[in-house]
């Protein structure tokens, strides 16, 4: 099991929030998932982040979630950190959640703000804490107002910092200035949760990225991240820009499960779309744009698309 020590980048610097694979009649395929993991370390990944939303965590349930993490683990565990989404509005659950990833072999927990409810600031900090406080494990935090309603504000974040179990940031604010003062302030890893922004975070002190696109571009993103540790930025910028077109098919529509899923399908490495209500798989048309995004960034062969 890899061991959180780094605290510039406690769990690597490429990880994806990993789509939960299913059978033809929605079940969830936990052979493939496995399957997939090992292509994705294989890829060049640190990381991979289960039962987050590109997981359809809100559609899948407590014994399928924990059967995906020990899966995964026994998959790909020894080589790569799994990091196991513990997130809900209600403050009971999401605790039962963090306690059933830990018993199921996950390294780490990502724990996103209370979505709906929109809770005051206090309230936040009080549900995280008590998540964090289940298990041993260590904590991604997870902002991502677009989604949970509710921003963390920087007082937030700097109470949840204070919590021993707290150790990284996964930022969708889409603001990088406030993240890097963040980072600076709290001492978090400050990871990127948007593929596009992936290169600024970087050059703002980011940690690294827990994407959706890199299920495709992983070996993209590995390699340019070794070029911006090597001082070469100009390698990094061509790495990304030739990674954009994957980047803008996928996230493009805002339906990331859903095109991930159809990504994987077309390049071979899932056998269908399938997903669960209320998502419905990719229609044809949609397909299409994300087969040419694919071949624009040198994933799929021409004669073959």
């Amino acid at each position: 099991m890899p061991s959180v020590t780094s605290s510039t980048r406690p769990f690597g610097a490429v990880l994806t929030a990993m789509v939960t694979p299913m059978t033809s009649d929605g079940a969830v395929d936990l052979a493939a998932a496995a399957a997939l993991a090992r292509h994705l370390v294989d890829d060049g990944h640190d990381g991979l982040v289960l039962n987050g939303t590109t997981g359809e965590a809100p559609t899948t349930h407590a014994p399928e979630k924990a059967e995906l993490v020990a899966a995964v683990v026994e998959a790909v565990g020894d080589r790569a950190y799994v990091v196991a989404g513990a997130g809900s509005n209600d403050t009971a659950h999401a605790v039962r959640m963090a306690e059933q990833a830990a018993e199921a072999g996950a390294h780490g927990l990502l724990v996103v703000s209370p979505y709906y409810s929109r809770p005051s600031q206090p309230g936040v900090v009080a549900h995280i804490s008590a998540v964090a406080d289940a298990t041993d494990l260590p904590v991604m935090l997870y902002d991502v107002p677009g989604r949970a309603g509710v921003r963390m504000a920087p007082q937030t974040i700097d109470a949840l910092a204070a919590h021993d179990r707290v150790v990284a940031m996964k930022d969708a604010t889409g603001d990088v200035f406030a993240a890097s003062a963040a980072a600076q302030r709290t001492g978090l890893a400050w990871y990127c949760g948007d593929d596009g922004l992936f290169l600024p975070f970087l050059a703002h002190g980011g940690a690294g990225v827990v994407g959706v696109a890199s299920h495709v571009v992983g070996a993209q993103f590995a390699a340019l991240v070794r070029a911006w540790d090597a001082g070469d930025h100009a390698e990094a910028l061509r790495l990304f820009r030739s990674a954009t077109p994957a980047i803008e098919a996928i996230n493009g529509a805002g339906f990331q499960a859903v095109y991930a899923k159809a990504a994987l399908e077309t390049l071979g490495l899932l056998a269908n779309r399938a997903v669960r209500l209320p998502y419905v798989p990719a229609p044809d048309e949609a397909v299409d744009d994300i087969r040419a995004g694919l071949r624009a960034a040198g994933l799929l062969d021409a004669a073959l698309a």
